[in-house]
């Protein structure tokens, strides 16, 4: 098979470290990819954005599959004109895509199909969801509706907190994604990151996953786009397993199919599994990041053909085989982010992984033959272990041989599991 890989991040080396491991691979090529995925596929310097130019070079190199990794091109429709030209593509149509392009999309589709989610209530002007917060109280949750690389999110413990989200989005903190606002319900619990595969019809539960979001240890400070995970994650136990399936998966695939949107890819719910059960916060409409890299470390089976059966309507023709070792993965950022940070500097050297063990590039490049951190997120380092615990201590040793004066990365990815383990 000749596969193209679109995307750039630590997911997508993940995806193609995994996905290189196909013996059904033939050819493959990644647009535009990075210096990780560069070790697995051939990069091409195809602008994702020129739909045209990307049906040009899968016509010109007779690729059979394309994989597309991050949400931007899915949610303006490049599944729609891949597969309008002929092409096999794992990912939803723009249609479909609005489950992550569209937060108040989703919860329409949850309470058009009783799906359990915060209250919530959507508004395109300052005071009116101003009006709204005070009645309401704090703590709250504000999200600018549209793409906002997972920065749109406020969850406000104070009014004023609460108030100054509203702005940001309104006076364009976050571009075109705050042009509305969805005010919702704070959820208490514990967070969970759930992903299944779906063909529009069928659903295969995939392992489970713990992001963290706040930058700082303890879970303090602001929202990032996820600095470390762990799979599987301990609160989602069997039967709350079969209870996310039934409550909310199974809903929404059938809500997507009725709405004339039937959804084809992979769903990543975010979960707050609370005193009443699973929750949905929200809807993403590909795999996680950082979580596909501890999923990808988990996945036995070859990743190729499952989500090939997601693209040809035949995902209850397959299985997903899973090791039960957990796996862990350390995010090494810029200093600085989730805010402004210093781009282009040096990484001087990565450490050698062992056995269970991967380093995946998220943000660099190479500048004049040097590898240099171009992004927020930079590094993924990610191990296997027994135990949370051992999978933490590995991922840790490692990060100890990346030699890169501007990174940081939190020291306490895994607490919750690893303080589960000791008790």
């Amino acid at each position: 098979m000749k596969v193209l890989l679109i995307g750039s991040g630590g997911r997508e080396h993940a995806l193609a470290w995994k996905l290189a491991q196909s013996p059904l691979m033939t050819e493959f090529y990644a647009a535009p990819g990075n210096p990780g995925i560069a070790e697995h596929a051939t990069l091409v310097a195809v602008n994702v954005d020129d739909h045209d130019a990307v049906v040009a070079f899968c016509r010109e190199k007779a690729i059979n599959f394309v994989v597309v990794g991050p949400e931007a091109p899915l949610v303006v429709g490049i599944a729609d004109r891949l597969r309008a030209a002929g092409f096999a593509v794992f990912g939803p149509s723009a249609a479909a895509a609005q489950l992550e392009g569209s937060k108040g999309f989703t919860k329409d589709i949850c309470a058009r199909y009783n799906i359990p989610t915060g209250a919530y209530q959507r508004f395109n002007n300052a005071p009116k969801a101003k009006a709204y917060i005070r009645e309401q109280g704090v703590p709250i949750v504000v999200k600018a509706d549209g793409l906002a690389a997972g920065k749109g999110v406020t969850v406000a413990m104070t009014l004023d907190e609460a108030l100054a989200a509203v702005d940001d989005c309104f006076e364009g903190a976050f571009g075109e994604a705050g042009a509305e606002v969805v005010v919702e319900a704070y959820l208490d619990g514990e967070e969970a990151s759930f992903f299944c595969l779906c063909d529009g019809k069928s659903a295969l539960p995939l392992a489970t996953a713990q992001d963290h979001k706040r930058v700082g240890e303890g879970d303090t400070g602001p929202n990032t786009g996820g600095m470390g995970a762990y799979s599987p994650a301990p609160v989602m136990t069997a039967e709350m397993i079969e209870r996310t399936m039934k409550e909310i998966i199974e809903p929404t695939i059938r809500g997507m199919a009725e709405s004339g949107h039937a959804f084809s890819g992979v769903f990543f719910a975010g979960l707050m599994i609370t005193a009443k059960g699973p929750e949905l916060i929200e809807y993403n409409v590909r795999f996680g990041d950082p979580e596909c890299q501890v999923l990808m470390m988990r996945l036995k089976s070859d990743l190729l053909p499952l989500l090939l059966a997601c693209a040809h309507g035949t995902l209850d023709q397959v299985e997903a085989e899973w090791t039960n070792d957990p796996a862990l993965t350390v995010v090494m950022a810029s200093k600085g982010y989730p805010g402004s940070y210093e781009k282009n500097t040096p990484i001087l050297a990565l450490p050698a992984a062992g056995e269970g063990e991967k380093v995946f590039h998220a943000g660099t490049s190479l500048k004049d033959g040097a590898l240099v951190a171009t992004g927020g997120r930079v590094l993924n380092v990610t191990a296997t272990g027994r135990t949370v615990g051992e999978a933490k201590d590995r991922a840790y040793a490692l990060i100890e041989g990346v030699k890169w004066e501007n990174g940081f990365c939190r020291r306490d990815i895994g607490w919750r599991a690893v303080e589960r383990e000791k008790a």
